[in-house]
């Protein structure tokens, strides 16, 4: 897979919201486009854990993003989860990789079982049936068996399960660091390079 020119990114209602926004920062810095879609459970993750008011509005949402990550023109799309003329509701233009994160277990069951309800069940169908990587980061403990073999259907069609579970190895000194730990996996799983954590062997942030 070479890196993606543009990347979906679904915000749904599970806990993790930070993990979310700090991959949109982190693909614009990159110079990705990117398309967001985010949930009504989204927003109420977002007062939750982040003292947050996340718009009903899409054009509001993605106004008050461009001014979170500097984005350049029309490197950021905002679109509704009823949006069905967006471009990733199509295989005739989807997005090079979609990433849901944070992913609720009832949007990784909806995806599963092909239900395809709103924008981001669509959009994830797409990748799906397109051969487009997707990548899910679901926020879940403990996991059913039923969490369990969703996971594993989606698994052996080849969608990334990527779980959001920081390492200790790299010394994180706050949450943000924890909160980049996941985003660099994610990037990672992308092919899209950062400076957001040392490697493995390389020598930790002073």
């Amino acid at each position: 897979m070479s890196i993606p020119k543009t990347v979906t990114v679904a915000l749904t209602g599970a806990s993790g919201l930070p993990y979310g926004l700090r991959l949109i920062d982190a693909l614009i810095a990159a110079g990705i486009r990117v398309w967001v879609l985010y949930s009504q459970a989204a927003q109420v993750v977002a007062k939750q854990e982040m003292n947050l008011q996340l718009p009903s509005r899409p054009a509001e949402v993605q106004q008050w993003l461009y001014e979170r990550t500097g984005a350049q023109a029309e490197q950021l799309a905002v679109f509704g989860r009823e949006e069905w003329f967006a471009p990733v509701a199509s295989g005739s233009n989807p997005a090079d990789a979609m990433v849901v994160c944070p992913c609720s277990m009832g949007t990784l069951a909806a995806i599963a079982h092909g239900m395809s309800d709103n924008l981001i069940e669509r959009a994830a169908d797409v990748s799906i049936k397109e051969g487009r990587k997707l990548i899910l980061v679901p926020r879940e403990t403990p996991l059913s068996v039923i969490h369990l073999e969703n996971m594993l259907q989606l698994a052996r069609l080849g969608v990334v399960i990527l779980p959001p579970s920081p390492g200790f190895y790299t010394h994180p000194a706050s949450v943000d660091d924890m909160v980049d730990f996941v985003v660099a996996r994610i990037l990672d799983q992308l092919r899209i390079p950062h400076q957001l954590m040392p490697r493995w062997g390389e020598s930790h942030k002073e």
